[in-house]
C-alpha cells in the first residue's frame, strides 16, 4: 500500500485552483529556472497532454511564468505574472506538443539566451504539488527536488565521482541518491543530499579538474 504524505491529503500551500496545474506548475518552473540560470530573454513553454488542453482555464500559464520569474506557489503575484514578464521584457510563448510517453501534466521549458545556447528542461507535475524532472538538455534524469540537489557537468574521466564523494564525506554530507550519465565524453551528475550543501563545499567541487558546470538546488516549499 502506498504511503501518503500530508501533501497528498491536504495539498500544498498555493494560489489556486489546482495543485497539479498551478502549484506544481509554479514549483516546476521555479526549479527549472534555478537549473537553467538567469539572463534569458525568452521562455517557450511546450505543453503536453492536459497541460496543453486546460492551461488557461486552470491558470497553468500564469503559474509557469510566475515560476520562471522566481515566484513560489503561494505568491499572490502569480495572478499577474504574464504582465510582470512583459514588464521585464521577457518574451513568453505557449505551444501544444506531443512529448511522447510522459505524464499528462508535462512541459518542456526552453530558455533562450543572447550570449549562449538554449537550455531546456522537461518536467511533470504529478499531483499534490509534487514534481519530477525527467530531462535536462537531452540528458534523461529523474529527480523530484524534494531534497537538496547538486547538478554537475564535467569532462568524463576516472576519479571524478570519488573526488566529489570525498568532499561530501569530509564535510559530513550524506548522499541520498546519485545518477551519472555520459554523452560524447561529457558526464552529467545529479546528486541528492540529506542536507543543504554549503558554499565552501560547492566551491571545492567547482575547483576540481574538468568541472564544466555546477549548480546547487534547494527544495522549494510546497
Amino acid at each position: 500500500m502506498k504511503d501518503y504524505s500530508v501533501f497528498d491529503i491536504l495539498g500544498p500551500i498555493m494560489i489556486g485552483p489546482s495543485s497539479s496545474h498551478t502549484a506544481g506548475a509554479a514549483r516546476l518552473a521555479r526549479i527549472s529556472k534555478e537549473i537553467a540560470g538567469d539572463g534569458f530573454y525568452k521562455v517557450a513553454f511546450m505543453l503536453h497532454g492536459s497541460f496543453a488542453k486546460t492551461y488557461k482555464g486552470h491558470g497553468t500559464d500564469k503559474a509557469l511564468v510566475g515560476g520562471i520569474l522566481g515566484m513560489d506557489p503561494d505568491d499572490e503575484n502569480i495572478k499577474t505574472s504574464l504582465e510582470k514578464a512583459e514588464e521585464k521584457n521577457i518574451d513568453i510563448s505557449f505551444e501544444e506538443v506531443d512529448l511522447g510517453y510522459v505524464h499528462p501534466n508535462t512541459v518542456k521549458l526552453i530558455f533562450k539566451y543572447r550570449d549562449k545556447e538554449d537550455f531546456y528542461i522537461i518536467g511533470s507535475s504529478i499531483g499534490g504539488g509534487n514534481i519530477v524532472i525527467v530531462n535536462i538538455n537531452g540528458n534523461d534524469v529523474n529527480f523530484t527536488a524534494d531534497k537538496p540537489t547538486l547538478f554537475l557537468k564535467y569532462k568524463d574521466r576516472k576519479g571524478v565521482i570519488s573526488e566529489v564523494g570525498s568532499i561530501f564525506s569530509t564535510n559530513d554530507f550524506n548522499i541520498a541518491s546519485m545518477k551519472v550519465t555520459r554523452e560524447k565524453r561529457i558526464a552529467t551528475m545529479i546528486c541528492e543530499l540529506d542536507s543543504t550543501i554549503d558554499d565552501k563545499s560547492i566551491e571545492s567541487i567547482k575547483n576540481l579538474k574538468d568541472i564544466l558546470y555546477i549548480k546547487s538546488i534547494n527544495p522549494i516549499v510546497r
